[in-house]
């Protein structure tokens, strides 16, 4: 069966326009647009993103040849003058805003994150996008190196970013991570970089749950030992509270302390939880699967376009980011209501050659086979 409308048309329907045309009025600045609109904007980056455009000229080109086909998704060809204009100077945050919107649509598609526990289970990290300190200068991180943020809370459930902030490279990690809200009853596992001894007080009395690893030179009073299981790989389990001189200021706060073998590395590791009821293996394991938000990033820096920018500006490098993950969200999306076992990885690759065939999306992601063609109007070469 033929499908009248691209792929590309298909994804941009998941994307509410009166939604999207109330957040642009909202993130507006300056005079009224009159030949282009922020939809064209989102249009021509979210299929740069799909089809790995990478410069200003690019797009330009392949929407000029395609403009065919742009029918179906409200949009316009958008000349590069104008595409860099509104990169420069309209604000990145409506794309932040629809991030936010997108991720609503998403939440109720999670899945299970695979442990027995019903909390919610978060990875909390930040990593580095570089870029060229002499093309980026309002990014300077050090004397060599320029560079943005990306700070993302990572729910296990699906793994779906579900707390996600873009700042300078200098922002310090511990102060995003303080501004994310995390669901009550949940599990944050955070690495060295986020010990804060009055930041783990706070989650506590927000009944929020966190898995860290413990300093070398944390100062602490060991309260009770529990009995370990042998051939878990836990050597201790215990009780205690903390008295160092970073507590300072902070009221003494007990803390369970477990310490584990990794029979695999042969690495010893102490890890510090304020839950008390999991088993101390469940805990290590909770700690291990935050190699996921590792995966994570790995994976939209190798997918999404966030490495070659089409503008220098600070507002055009975070409107390129902001819609990078929007199309992210988006393709999780797709793949959760397809139930499809393709990672989202392997649906970039087949979206880039189909960007603007007439395939229905679902079964595109789920690798249905195209039909076969109409034989009777096919042309043969008579004798």
């Amino acid at each position: 069966m033929s499908h009248s409308s691209t792929v590309l048309a298909q994804l941009l329907k998941l994307v509410p326009r009166h939604e999207f045309q109330s957040l642009a009025k909202e993130h507006h600045v300056g005079q009224k647009l009159r030949k282009t609109s922020r939809w064209d904007q989102f249009t021509a980056l979210f299929m740069a993103q799909l089809s790995g455009r990478q410069s200003l000229r690019d797009i330009e080109s392949n929407l000029h040849h395609q403009r065919h086909a742009l029918y179906h998704t409200g949009a316009r060809p958008i000349a590069r003058t104008s595409l860099a204009r509104l990169n420069e100077q309209q604000p990145h945050t409506l794309y932040e805003a629809l991030f936010q919107r997108l991720l609503s649509r998403c939440q109720s598609l999670r899945s299970s994150h695979g442990f027995r526990f019903k909390s919610p289970l978060y990875s909390l990290d930040a990593s580095l996008i570089d870029l060229s300190l002499q093309v980026f200068p309002w990014a300077k991180l050090n004397q060599t190196k320029a560079a943005v943020k990306l700070h993302v809370g990572l729910n296990h459930g699906g793994m779906l970013p579900e707390f996600v902030a873009l700042t300078d490279g200098s922002v310090p990690d511990l102060r995003e991570a303080k501004a994310f809200a995390f669901p009550k009853g949940s599990i944050v596992v955070c690495d060295k970089g986020y010990v804060d001894y009055g930041w783990y007080q706070a989650l506590t009395a927000q009944d929020v749950y966190f898995v860290t690893r413990q300093k070398t030179h944390a100062v602490y009073q060991v309260i009770l030992n529990q009995v370990v299981i042998p051939g878990q790989g836990v050597t201790s389990d215990q009780l205690i509270e903390l008295n160092g001189t970073n507590q300072k200021g902070i009221a003494p706060q007990r803390l369970r302390r477990v310490g584990y073998h990794d029979a695999d590395t042969g690495k010893d590791y102490v890890f510090l939880t304020n839950r008390l009821d999991l088993s101390a293996r469940t805990i290590a394991d909770i700690y291990k699967a935050r190699w996921q938000i590792e995966l994570f990033f790995k994976a939209i820096k190798q997918n999404l376009k966030i490495h070659a920018f089409i503008g220098n500006s600070r507002n055009a490098v975070m409107t390129q980011i902001w819609v990078a993950l929007c199309a992210w969200l988006l393709l999780w999306f797709i793949k959760a209501v397809s139930k499809t076992r393709c990672s989202l990885q392997g649906m970039m690759r087949v979206l880039q050659m189909n960007v603007f065939a007439k395939r229905d999306l679902l079964e595109l992601a789920r690798g249905t086979p195209p039909p076969e063609p109409d034989k009777t109007l096919q042309l043969g070469l008579g004798v």
